[in-house]
């Protein structure tokens, strides 16, 4: 199926739309165990009725698909193959990149697009440790890289004569240098407690985000759209109770762990897979809020065009475009 994603929100209370006159549409209606799937043809001044009644039923978020042309099909696809990267950060990460431009003995391999860079990058920031951000062309890696990761693959570090990759591990080493602030509580059970949690976002979140951004077929996004909010929703209800990080007050090992797709949930998995923006008053929106704010996210967060950008490449020609999300989240 071809898919025309056509926004609309509700309005206090109105509903907005843009339809043609008349549509043959799909609503699937989010819940939190399974979704339901209504084919409907309906005339526009129809379409209102219906919404409401299924926001009132179901109290829970609904997506509207369109079935479009071939022709709008064939415009996408040409739209889809120009497939832009980015090779200098910008906004306040691309001042940050200037700030460390300068020869270091500990040295970041990065790439301003990657969140597995910004997770190391964030680290950095945080502890306040010195180091040379070197920014890495996808096509043209430098033989020092190579010499770190013969993959040619980012983030790595390169500390004096030794050198290593992988963003956990290498957020690990930093912790292990002790040198700096830590992101690891000094408690074992809570060090464990935070580990824990961050293979849960390796193992459930990040698959999840990117199942959910590639995925081009409309049943299986909203399958995946499940499975990323319940992972999500999964990690609130480990995290402390008032936070507004996940141990506390104060950012951790955590955290940096998940910001990089915290921060990217607004910026490319809203506009392109229509990703709902955390309701006022939930953890879960104290939690992002916490995390947009943080200042050593934001010196390495570049802006919103960047990475609208830079994922066309994995969205494809797909959208899910929420109606709303009325009532109770469904994540809390």
């Amino acid at each position: 199926m071809v898919v025309d994603g056509v926004w609309l929100a509700i309005v206090n209370p109105a509903i907005k739309w843009s339809l043609r006159h008349s549509q043959t549409v799909r609503l699937v209606v989010l819940g939190r165990t399974r979704a339901v799937d209504y084919r409907l043809h309906l005339e526009k001044s129809k379409f209102r009725a219906i919404s409401q009644r299924l926001i009132h039923v179901h109290s829970t978020v609904i997506y509207l698909i369109i079935c479009s042309s071939t022709r709008r099909h064939k415009t996408q696809n040409n739209m889809s193959n120009q497939k832009p990267y980015h090779t200098k950060a910008t906004g306040k990460a691309a001042v940050t990149v200037a700030d460390h431009s300068t020869e270091s003995p500990l040295k970041l391999y990065g790439s301003c697009f990657c969140p597995f860079v910004q997770r190391v990058w964030i680290a950095l920031e945080a502890k306040k440790i010195p180091y040379q951000y070197i920014e890495v062309d996808p096509y043209e890696k430098p033989q020092s890289l190579l010499e770190v990761n013969p993959r040619g693959l980012v983030p790595a570090l390169r500390h004096d004569d030794w050198g290593c990759y992988e963003s956990t591990v290498l957020m690990e080493y930093l912790e292990d240098l002790k040198t700096s602030t830590p992101l690891l509580p000094d408690d074992p059970k809570t060090r464990a407690h935070c580990r824990l949690w961050s293979d849960h976002i390796n193992r459930h979140v990040v698959p999840g985000f990117y199942r959910l951004l590639q995925e081009q077929n409309p049943e299986k996004q909203v399958e995946h759209a499940t499975e990323l909010r319940n992972a999500f929703e999964t990690l609130v209800k480990a995290a402390h109770p008032e936070g507004p990080f996940f141990v506390g007050p104060h950012i951790s090992f955590v955290d940096v762990q998940v910001a990089p797709w915290l921060i990217r949930l607004r910026r490319v998995m809203k506009p392109y897979r229509g990703w709902p923006d955390a309701e006022n008053g939930t953890r879960w929106a104290a939690w992002v809020n916490a995390v947009e704010s943080n200042e050593h996210v934001q010196a390495t967060t570049s802006t919103d065009a960047l990475y609208l950008e830079s994922y066309a490449r994995y969205a494809g020609n797909t959208l899910l475009c929420p109606i709303g999300w009325p009532g109770k989240r469904a994540i809390c």
